[in-house]
C-alpha cells in the first residue's frame, strides 16, 4: 500500500488538534492576498473613477478639453450626456461627456 497503517491512524488525531485554528491558518494567505489586491488595485481605481466623474460634472461652456480620441477643443454647448466641442473656427463636433480625459488650462487650444 502507498500509505502505511501507522500514518493513516495518526492522521485524524493530527487534524483534530488543529481544529479551527488550523483552518483559519490555511485561509490566512487567501485573505491577505485579497486585502493586498484591494489596496493596490481596487481602491485606486475607484478613486480615479470618482475624480473623473467629478471632472465631467464640473464641465462648463468655454472649458478647453482633450478627449480620449485625441481631439482638443473648446466646449460650446452642453447637454445631458453629450457636448459640442469647437475644434476649429466654425467646426463643432458632438462627443459624449465621458470621452473627455482632461480639462486643459485656458489658452492651450489655439484660436
Amino acid at each position: 500500500m502507498l500509505i502505511s497503517s501507522a500514518f493513516a491512524q495518526t492522521a485524524p488525531a493530527a487534524a483534530a488538534e488543529g481544529g479551527i485554528m488550523g483552518s483559519l491558518t490555511g485561509m490566512l494567505p487567501l485573505v491577505l492576498m485579497f486585502v493586498v489586491l484591494y489596496f493596490i488595485m481596487i481602491r485606486p481605481q475607484m478613486k480615479r473613477q470618482k475624480e473623473h466623474k467629478a471632472m465631467i460634472e464640473a464641465l462648463a461652456k468655454g472649458d478647453e478639453v482633450a478627449t480620449a480620441g485625441g481631439l482638443l477643443g473648446r466646449v460650446t454647448r452642453l447637454s445631458e450626456g453629450s457636448m459640442y466641442i469647437e475644434i476649429a473656427n466654425g467646426v463643432e463636433v458632438q462627443v459624449q461627456r465621458s470621452a473627455v480625459t482632461q480639462v486643459l488650462p485656458k489658452g492651450t487650444v489655439l484660436k
